[in-house]
């Protein structure tokens, strides 16, 4: 039996493409015949309404399991994409950043939720807030992976080195052999001569660490949400659709190599 990978989606900065990129991966790894999980670990819960849930219809999402040690059997629903289940999230996350502070091993919450059930799944991507508190942590002390969208901005260095640094602190204080995927690189326009120069910096600083797949700006990337739908629904001929697709088969193939 092929091992479980469990991805944390993370940057600490926000509006880099970490949700889209979880919704819609986590669709095309589906598509692609892999049982995939999605956890909304956002207190946003933008992942949860852009794949066409209420939270606010919920009778449980992730809140209940971290809290009130619900069986997440409870707490995972199907999706309308066959193969792609998700672990909602609601609000209520807020002040489970609170309520945790009296658990012991509270960083590890997540990470034992997510044992329990990992059997059932072949990948499991966790979108994580664009801030550094405790649930954060705990998805980054749950998953086996970090894959960091980034835009392909003037700060983008600045961000995905305060993250490196992150990462290797949870690494030596919480004895977590936690491995960098790579950075995906989101939001590019090609015309934008920034964009281009960005790209070429972070491929030249980090080789071997960035996907060979880009992430376009895509109008029907930004609009798929608002429909409750990923983009393999919403408009599975766009630009966009054809990246998250290579980067899905992309994702596969790397880690096919590091078994």
């Amino acid at each position: 039996m092929l091992m479980t990978e469990i991805i944390a989606i993370c940057n600490q900065k926000g509006g880099v493409g970490k949700t889209t990129t979880t919704m819609n991966l986590g669709a095309y790894l589906a598509a692609l015949g892999k049982k995939t999980l999605v956890v909304d670990f956002d207190a946003q819960a933008n992942t949860t309404s852009g794949l066409g849930f209420d939270y606010k219809k919920l009778q449980k999402t992730v809140y209940n399991n971290l809290i009130s040690d619900y069986s997440p059997k409870e707490t995972i629903y199907k999706t309308s994409i066959f193969g792609l289940n998700i672990l909602p999230a609601s609000p209520d996350l807020i002040g489970a950043q609170v309520e945790l502070s009296h658990f012991t091993n509270k960083e590890f919450r997540l990470y034992q939720i997510l044992s329990s059930i990992k059997e059932y799944y072949d990948y499991i991507l966790i979108d994580l807030p664009p801030s550094l508190g405790v649930l954060t942590i705990n998805g980054l002390v749950a998953a086996d992976q970090i894959l960091i969208p980034l835009q392909t901005e003037y700060y983008a260095l600045e961000g995905l080195s305060q993250l490196i640094t992150t990462i290797d602190l949870i690494r030596r204080n919480l004895e977590k052999d936690l491995k960098i995927l790579g950075a995906v690189l989101t939001l590019y326009d090609k015309r934008n001569r920034l964009d281009r120069m960005v790209l070429k910096h972070i491929r030249r600083n980090f080789p071997g660490y960035v996907f060979d797949t880009i992430i376009p700006r895509n109008v029907s990337l930004a609009e798929a949400p608002s429909f409750g739908q990923s983009i393999l629904q919403y408009n599975p001929n766009s630009e966009g659709a054809r990246a998250y697709k290579q980067l899905a088969q992309e994702l596969i193939k790397k880690l096919e190599t590091f078994k």
